[in-house]
């Protein structure tokens, strides 16, 4: 059968495999964008990757804690605020 040649096959499947922009156990500063549809997790994205964080609002600026990855999306908690003292090693100007 003459013609029915079409060139290499390509697998109709997911987009080839690319390296995550976050890794769970980091912390990154990030900006709530909107909602998930639920309602229950704000919506922020790091690098086109969109990441659901717990307990956070539109328009907050929020330090969070990546807490699990998904298939083309990653999980978070708002990061606890350091406390104070955290940065001050006892010291007393002397």
């Amino acid at each position: 059968m003459e013609g029915t040649s079409r060139g290499p096959r390509r697998f109709a499947g997911p987009s080839p495999f690319r390296l995550s922009p976050v890794q769970v156990g980091q912390e990154y500063d990030v900006r709530i964008e909107s909602m998930s549809r639920r309602g229950d997790s704000g919506v922020a994205r790091i690098q086109g990757l969109v990441v659901f964080v717990s307990r956070a609002k539109t328009g907050e600026q929020v330090r969070i804690k990546i807490t699990k990855m998904g298939s083309g999306f990653a999980a978070a908690d708002v990061a606890p605020a350091p406390s104070p003292d955290a940065g001050a090693e006892g010291g007393s100007g002397e």
